[in-house]
């Protein structure tokens, strides 16, 4: 009599794998299948360049609350970030300094972090990585709603008159000659047109 060898531990992955795939793509079909329902899907449209950014008011590091419109005449680079996004992480660095480049001219830095923890997450981390430009605290993720962001880091180039330039998915370094260049550029842009 022969007895039927015991499945071997690679047909057993085998199994393991195709069933988790299968698993992955039913609940990825639910959800999408869900927020079309629910017009989710369908209603989503990104801000648009060229009309205005939308304010917004969250507390930064210190509790004092700020608003996008206090900044009203400067250049504000929106940047929607979290401490626990390897990506976010890696793009502060060249923030720092594009923001002491720039200091003292018509320039500033929004840092608006979703962490649910606030300021006990934050503080440490801009401490850890010197970072000096305001950081704003959203624990609620609603900037995320109100820019109809995709993920992060999401950033939104706001110009002297609250309108949004230009918006930049993912990490950059933002502190390259031609960067810098650009937002130069966009702060000079209101005394040309003066004559200044």
């Amino acid at each position: 009599m022969k007895l039927r060898n015991a499945p071997d531990q690679k047909s057993k992955t085998t199994n393991y794998r195709a069933v988790v795939l299968v698993f992955l793509a039913v609940a990825g079909l639910l959800i999408l299948f869900s927020l079309k329902q629910n017009n989710l899907y369908l209603n989503y449209s990104p801000l648009k360049t060229g009309l205005s950014a939308p304010n917004f008011t969250f507390p930064g590091r210190d509790g004092k609350m700020v608003s996008l419109s206090d900044y009203r005449g400067n250049v504000v680079l929106v940047n929607i970030w979290a401490t626990w996004c390897p990506p976010c992480v890696d793009e502060m660095p060249s923030m720092e300094r594009l923001y002491k480049e720039l200091k003292g001219e018509d320039f500033e830095i929004l840092a608006v972090s979703i962490d649910s923890l606030g300021p006990k997450a934050v503080a440490p981390f801009m401490k850890k990585y010197n970072l000096s430009f305001p950081a704003l605290m959203d624990p609620d993720a609603t900037i995320q709603t109100l820019y109809q962001t995709i993920g992060i880091p999401e950033s939104f180039i706001v110009d002297q008159e609250g309108i949004l330039i230009k918006k930049i998915i993912g990490p950059r370094d933002w502190a390259t000659p031609e960067v810098i260049g650009f937002f130069r550029d966009l702060i000079q842009k209101p005394r040309m047109r003066k004559g200044i």
